[in-house]
């Protein structure tokens, strides 16, 4: 099994850390992190324990980056805290990371939960040895939980309260893109109109490969870059990259000009695998050119004609979402269409808790 710090996994009526490290959502939308918090316990069993930034107004947390970090460290080292969950993703997430105690939070591994703005915390904590999870937050993913059925229920428990050994991916099969005005009280907990599910896209087949993913939301990694908090070109030799695009819809030239950032710091040239998470707002004309950027960079002009390449992968910022965790060794099978975990990923020697009774 892998060296990765790993937490244990959750048990009904845990409690979990609320926090809001980068914008203050519940502050602007109290109504729809509300229905957040409900669906925490009605729906997964668990008890949040909001942190003093948890419902703090924009403005400040903007002003007060250490505040932010104080309650991530906070967190991380309260004894009763099981887990961490965000509530929404944000934009300057970055500027917390010099405040946090990252001996400390190695030291305490516990079970954090985010995505997009996120990504800063997950990526920068799983290159120093923690197992971190991108998935939904609070208002955005959890809210709607009741939205999706129950194959999206199933996949939270799983990945959230089991001791399996395994775990095999499957596209739901069904997507949105975003939700309704979240200041009408109606529209709490909607998604907006249902899509059927086209499946990932198989860029290109490749060699079976094993690994451990690890990347975010493209554009907010592209904060750290040349930082501190950046990976050595090493720690990508055993890595699938996993990237997606977010809700301000970047365009295929400006993912173009990033993945070639990634092939010059010789990122392309290390990586076992490459997937991309569906993207939200694009066009079909520009879903396809998306897809002929990838093809030009990752394989033409880097020449990766031997990994797999995936497209359309349930992360990011349409719902509903996978959890997927960082520092988990993992296996895409190209020859069987397959992604999947294969070792486990919580701890061992943790008392099997009641993920079946739900």
């Amino acid at each position: 099994m892998s060296n990765f710090k790993r937490p244990r996994k959750l048990q009904r009526g845990d409690r979990i850390a609320v926090v809001s490290p980068s914008w203050g959502g519940p502050n602007v939308f109290p109504a729809i992190y509300e229905t957040g918090l409900e669906k925490m316990r009605a729906q997964l069993h668990l008890e949040p324990v909001e942190f003093p930034t948890a419902r703090m107004a924009p403005d400040r947390l903007a002003q007060n980056p250490k505040l932010r970090a104080d309650d991530i460290n906070a967190a991380f080292a309260d004894e009763s805290i099981a887990g961490i969950f965000v509530s929404i993703g944000g934009d300057d997430s970055a500027r917390i990371l010099p405040y946090l105690n990252t001996e400390l939070i190695l030291a305490n591994p516990k079970l954090l939960l985010g995505y997009s703005d996120t990504t800063t915390l997950l990526s920068y904590l799983s290159s120093q040895g923690l197992v971190t999870f991108h998935g939904p937050t609070i208002m955005a993913g959890i809210a709607q939980i009741e939205s999706f059925g129950d194959q999206y229920k199933a996949h939270l428990v799983r990945l959230l309260f089991s001791s399996g050994q395994t775990y095999e991916y499957a596209p739901y099969q069904a997507y949105a893109e975003g939700y309704p005005d979240w200041a009408i009280p109606e529209n709490l907990g909607k998604v907006n109109v249902l899509t059927q599910n086209s499946g990932w896209d198989w860029l290109q087949k490749g060699e079976d490969k094993q690994g451990y993913f690890w990347g975010g939301c493209i554009e907010v990694l592209e904060f750290l870059k040349g930082t501190d908090f950046w990976p050595a070109r090493s720690f990508f030799d055993d890595k699938f990259l996993l990237l997606e695009t977010s809700e301000e819809v970047p365009t295929p030239d400006q993912v173009m000009r990033i993945l070639r950032n990634y092939g010059l710091q010789t990122i392309l040239d290390r990586i076992q695998g490459l997937v991309i998470g569906r993207p939200r707002g694009y066009s079909e004309e520009q879903k396809l050119a998306l897809r002929q950027v990838v093809k030009q960079i990752v394989v033409d002009e880097y020449g990766r004609s031997d990994i797999p390449i995936i497209l359309n992968f349930d992360i990011g910022h349409t719902d509903p979402q996978f959890i997927v965790p960082f520092g988990v060794k993992a296996l895409i099978s190209s020859a069987n269409a397959r992604v999947a975990l294969v070792e486990p990923i919580f701890r061992k020697n943790e008392p099997e808790g009641n993920s079946n009774a739900f």
